[in-house]
């Protein structure tokens, strides 16, 4: 998450350069209800689609009926070709940060956002079924943010019961695992979902590490919890949210794993037990 992909040169000596981590920003598009999005999972991840009947154990999945829950697949495509937009500061309370960036890669070049864009659309499918509404804060991979902001705006203005940021870390080689990032009370903004938060926080670990066997993070995090208040779409959300870093990408066995199409069908589903747990 640390490490973003590089702008061209020219568009850097322009631009403030896309400096925060993969989490730092959110947007502004309107955020979409799942339901054509199921193909664009199967187009974009090239691996099964999410199962509608139940988990690998082949029992049904609880009812998530009358809940919302909102995903936000971190980044988008189109970030690193419209510097001017997601290099633009916005306000995230406790300082200024870029709309937007473009993330992470592994280094074969499978890019976080085209990673976070397939499990989202995994997850959302996988709750779908379940009876949950689910909203995706961007309606494809080749669009430009939204902001930091935005993100956050959506899950307010749909009074999600949950919401979840997915991305994958670009921290350095020998730095490996996942974690959770919840948010630290900033007073007057966010302090009231603090409590929430780390419920879905901490169910979300123990889902995700039961489900896909990746360890918590070695360089981030207490048992793969990271408080922080420098998160635009924690400080500024009302509803219950956590981001997950779901691997980092510039270790080669977890790029390995995000890489796998079967492998983040695993993923998905650990994440759909985690947020069903916190919901349940």
């Amino acid at each position: 998450m640390r490490r973003q992909r590089p702008l061209a040169a020219a568009v850097l000596i322009a631009f403030l350069p896309a400096l925060a981590a993969c989490g730092f920003a959110s947007g502004s598009p309107v955020g979409s209800s799942v339901g054509s999005g199921d193909a664009a999972a199967a187009s974009t991840g090239g691996g099964p689609a999410a199962s509608a009947e139940g988990p690998a154990d082949g029992l049904p999945r609880r009812s998530l009926a009358g809940k919302v829950i909102v995903i936000d697949p971190g980044h988008n495509g189109g970030n690193a070709t419209h510097a001017s937009e997601v290099n633009k500061l916005v306000n995230v309370i406790t300082e200024r940060k870029a709309c937007d960036t473009t993330g992470t890669e592994t280094t074969r070049g499978y890019a976080e956002h085209a990673f976070t864009w397939d499990v989202s659309n995994r997850v959302a499918k996988i709750l779908k079924a379940q009876g949950a509404k689910v909203v995706l804060t961007r309606s494809s991979d080749t669009g430009v943010g939204p902001c930091v902001t935005e993100r956050a705006a959506i899950g307010n203005r749909n009074k999600a019961d949950a919401a979840l940021s997915v991305h994958a870390d670009g921290a350095p080689k020998g730095d490996r695992g996942f974690h959770i990032i919840e948010p630290k009370a900033v007073k007057g903004y966010n302090d009231k979902i603090v409590p929430d938060s780390h419920k879905l926080g901490l169910a979300l670990r123990d889902a995700y590490r039961e489900g896909t066997g990746i360890p918590y993070s070695n360089y981030r995090g207490k048992k793969a919890i990271d408080a922080r208040d420098d998160l635009g779409g924690l400080n500024l959300s009302t509803r219950p949210k956590v981001f997950i870093e779901c691997g980092n990408m510039q270790d080669p066995g977890d790029a390995a794993k995000l890489s796998d199409p079967k492998f983040r069908q695993r993923i998905a589903e650990a994440l759909a037990d985690g947020l069903t747990d916190y919901l349940t």
